[in-house]
């Protein structure tokens, strides 16, 4: 893929995908048992950031009224194993989608009701 069909121009070196929620705490338990550990750190009172690849990471961020409208997908090298440790945590999948040939996905919820869905697609 040449650069001028990728946005920023390829600059861009880091993610960081942020989402808001309401309360603290009770993210931070849903969401450790979602991503299956404790977040990477603490930047602040407010933050909690999970590493979930190299130069890619999920945070979490208290902002009540901004709470429950993100949607966020994460695309899986085995997404049939990663369904069965995650449902082992105690979190369902609420909705699956299966958008184009050879792509699935599937969804769940937060406590504030944010979209965090996973996918594959295979080649």
């Amino acid at each position: 893929m040449e650069n001028d069909d990728i946005a920023l121009g390829g600059r861009g070196k880091e993610l960081f995908s942020g989402v808001p929620v309401s309360n603290l705490e009770a993210s931070l338990q849903w969401y450790q048992r979602l991503l299956g550990c404790p977040p990477t750190f603490f930047p602040n009172d407010k933050e909690a950031v999970w590493a979930i690849a190299d130069h890619r990471w999920i945070y979490i961020i208290v902002e009540p009224e901004r709470a429950g409208g993100s949607v966020l997908t994460i695309i899986c090298d085995d997404l049939e194993q990663l369904i069965v440790e995650i449902n082992a945590r105690g979190i369902a999948f609420d909705k699956e989608e299966l958008p184009a040939e050879n792509v699935r996905k599937v969804m769940c919820y937060d406590p504030d009701g944010n979209e965090i869905g996973f996918g594959r697609v295979d080649q």
